[in-house]
């Protein structure tokens, strides 16, 4: 039984390591393996359901929010969030010269400052 183990180990020695370098970047779980890549930035990611999670993203941001699915929503919170996504309409200001008692020299010791 010697000689047999003895004739494994020369096959194995022999046969090159197909496998994946280790180095001090993949000793990390769940860590990118590559050799060059860009800056990457601690954000929270806020998922649908309200649960977060801290990721590395390559922008500087505090929170990154995942869309809602509409089709799960009921029907009153659907609408609330449609009508959030419209645009909301121009205000348009009304001049009236119907305040002609304003006396702007009151207030003009305050714009001398």
């Amino acid at each position: 039984m010697i000689p047999r183990i003895q004739t494994m180990l020369k096959v194995t020695e022999t046969i090159p390591f197909l496998g994946r370098k280790f180095n001090c970047w993949s000793a990390a779980i769940a860590c990118k393996h590559r050799k060059n890549y860009l800056r990457s930035y601690p954000v929270t990611l806020v998922s649908t359901n309200g649960s977060s999670i801290n990721i590395s993203y390559s922008e500087p941001k505090r929170i990154v929010v995942l869309p809602l699915n509409l089709e799960l929503l009921t029907d009153e919170e659907r609408k609330i969030i449609l009508q959030k996504r419209m645009p909301k309409k121009k205000v348009t200001i009304i001049k009236d010269d119907d305040m002609d008692d304003f006396d702007e020299e009151r207030y003009l010791h305050l714009a001398k400052r």
